[in-house]
């Protein structure tokens, strides 16, 4: 997966407010959504049984989105004693799986790959979503250029299909795609903006909040709620996110394991 793997402790401002534990009961910052958010300790699951069910792959256990889409995989229980030959029967020997929003004990024989501490922040009242009338949607059409801009910015996971999961947009300057944002996971209810990139010299003109807010505005607009994860490690894009009207929600760890 290419994902950064880093295991600097999260910045002090995030640390006052963590959990004892990923799987913890999160305490939510004052201005967070009081609505129901359960969902988003299993935000995958969620995902691939409801708005990207048609993209699931898996069995009733263990769901994955196809390789060239998304790296997330869904478990619906990871204290089910079947689980573990679940995810065996979808990956099958020597595969890598990618685990987030859980801890999970290893069988043995089972190898960790890596882990990243990470957070989890959703939208409050004080976010104000804007569409911006310079942003374009992008599509498989754009597709390389997505890739080449991910490739150089290094936001997170891409894939040559990582646009189906819904609505991405992004910034040209003189026909070249310098900055970029979309929507991930569909959790019942809410929606995560993700892949936010811009160019580094394109960086500090404010191009990255201006697609946050156009996409939170769209997410807004059916209804749902937006959400945002990010490396624990990123303090300037969580700073960032906090000042347009983010709020911690929970800390949590991305990883992936390697099947016997």
């Amino acid at each position: 997966m290419p994902l950064p793997d880093t295991s600097r402790a999260a910045p002090d401002h995030l640390r006052a407010r963590e959990q004892s534990a990923p799987g913890a009961a999160p305490s939510a910052a004052a201005d967070a959504p009081s609505a129901d958010d359960t969902v988003l300790n299993n935000p995958a699951w969620s995902s691939l049984t409801g708005h990207h069910r048609d993209l699931a792959e898996g069995n009733e256990h263990v769901l994955r989105y196809p390789e060239d889409v998304s790296p997330f995989v869904g478990v619906r229980d990871w204290e089910h004693p079947e689980v573990w030959d679940a995810i065996l029967e979808v990956f099958g020997h020597g595969a890598t799986v990618s685990i987030s929003h859980a801890d999970p004990l290893l069988p043995e024989d089972w190898t960790p790959v890596f882990s990243i501490p990470g957070v989890q922040l959703v939208q409050t009242d004080r976010l104000a979503p804007t569409p911006d009338e310079e942003v374009v949607e992008l599509g498989a059409a754009d597709s390389i250029d997505m890739l080449a801009l991910v490739g150089r910015t290094r936001p997170g996971p891409f894939l040559p299909r990582t646009h189906e999961l819904g609505r991405y947009v992004g910034i040209r300057r003189a026909g070249r795609l310098v900055a970029m944002a979309g929507e991930r996971l569909h959790p019942d209810g809410w929606t995560e903006i993700s892949a936010v990139a811009v160019d580094e010299e394109h960086r500090r003109q404010g191009l990255g909040s201006r697609l946050v807010l156009d996409v939170a505005f769209h997410i807004q607009q059916r209804g749902d709620r937006a959400l945002l994860h990010a490396s624990a490690t990123n303090t300037a894009a969580i700073t960032g996110y906090e000042q347009l009207g983010f709020a911690l929600r929970r800390r949590l760890s991305f990883g992936a394991v390697r099947t016997p």
